[in-house]
């Protein structure tokens, strides 16, 4: 697991934490969707050249804070929890995308196995 910042006042392992335990009790994940641009959001990771990070949030509200600038363009859509685990994390491990689980406005955040956040949902980790 990698920070993409460096900025050590947040504890990102307990934002991670956090994020499992909301979208297990939610059954829902937020991910940024543009009609316009026919997508998902996505960002380089900070970790890894020619890498993608998905971001995805546990409520539309923190998604939503992510909508300025140059992402005035996407919405928060929501994923239903099952759906993410079993079509979006395996297919994000076959693409060699990571996860980016409650990046703050400022995309700072872990940058994470697909295969590690299922293994999480699942009880495995």
């Amino acid at each position: 697991m990698t920070q993409s910042s460096t900025d050590n006042d947040t504890d990102f392992e307990a934002v991670y934490d956090a994020f499992i335990a909301a979208i297990q009790q939610s059954g829902e994940v937020w991910g940024l969707h543009s009609e316009q641009e026919g997508g998902w959001a996505v960002c380089p990771s900070a970790s890894y050249e020619e890498t993608d990070v998905l971001p995805f949030w546990s409520s539309a509200a923190q998604a939503q804070m992510l909508c300025t600038a140059e992402w005035t363009i996407y919405q928060p859509a929501l994923i239903p929890l099952e759906e993410f685990i079993n079509d979006w994390l395996p297919g994000m491990h076959e693409d060699d995308a990571l996860v980016g689980p409650d990046w703050t406005p400022e995309l700072d955040g872990l940058e994470l196995e697909p295969a590690d956040v299922a293994a999480e949902l699942s009880g495995e980790a």
